[in-house]
């Protein structure tokens, strides 16, 4: 199994980017799949995106499409979330996840999960 820390969350207005990471230790030769998730205050935690352990297969999730990118570098054991044109409505806690099976949206099917990373998106 593997242990996530995600960083690169923050304060920024409306409008502008942000890339957050996933660094994943421990056990990284096992194939993993990573997911982001996001969770807003009084709301159900979201599924925002995923990528398979190859790179070579994504999701993303519908309020999103567009406007983020997920990648991964396995040279870094990272994965990345590149959020573009930042909306009030993405403020979140932003979680990364792993799984072990076939990729999927589901919150449930994944495994490890990171402490989270804060995203305020001002108007």
């Amino acid at each position: 199994q593997v242990q996530l820390v995600e960083s690169g969350g923050g304060l920024v207005q409306a409008g502008d980017s942000l890339r957050l990471s996933c660094a994943a230790s421990g056990r990284t030769f096992i194939k993993y799949f990573t997911g982001w998730f996001r969770q807003a205050p009084g709301k159900e935690r979201e599924f925002v995106a995923a990528i398979t352990w190859t790179g070579l297969t994504t999701r993303y999730g519908d309020s999103v499409k567009g406007r983020i990118t997920i990648s991964r570098d396995s040279a870094k054991n990272t994965v990345y979330l590149q959020m573009n044109n930042l909306k009030p409505e993405d403020t979140a806690v932003y979680f990364c996840a792993a799984g072990y099976a076939e990729i999927t949206t589901e919150a449930a099917d994944y495994v490890q999960w990171g402490q989270g990373t804060q995203v305020t998106v001002s108007s």
